[in-house]
């Protein structure tokens, strides 16, 4: 399972609809649509800032992880950014790994 980090800003009506709901409604529905994909909300923050939400969550893989960002942007109810999460070992691998790549104009 991979880890996404998935930040989010509601907008003005689905506020409302948050404040109408309760987060506990919306934290039932997260899970359930990140269960129909495979895989399993790891921990929901509400924060006020630069985001309202914060979600970690494990996906099967990163097309699974592009689904939930893409039907979750597609409502309207909010900007949804997808950050993929990467752990000290797969850091430490990708290190290892012998990388040709010329810059532009060297």
């Amino acid at each position: 399972m991979a880890k996404f980090l998935f930040t989010a800003n509601y907008t003005t009506q689905r506020t409302d609809g948050l404040l109408k709901e309760g987060a506990a409604a919306r934290c039932e529905q997260i899970t359930k649509a990140v269960k129909s994909l495979g895989g399993k909300l790891e921990v929901i923050y509400y924060a006020f800032g630069d985001f309202d939400v914060l979600l970690i969550v494990d996906f099967p893989d990163a097309s699974s992880a592009a689904a939930f960002s893409l039907n979750a942007n597609k409502t309207g109810a909010m900007r949804l950014k997808t950050t993929p999460l990467l752990t000290v070992g797969e850091i430490d691998e990708a290190a290892t790994k012998t990388v040709r790549y010329r810059p532009p104009g060297a």
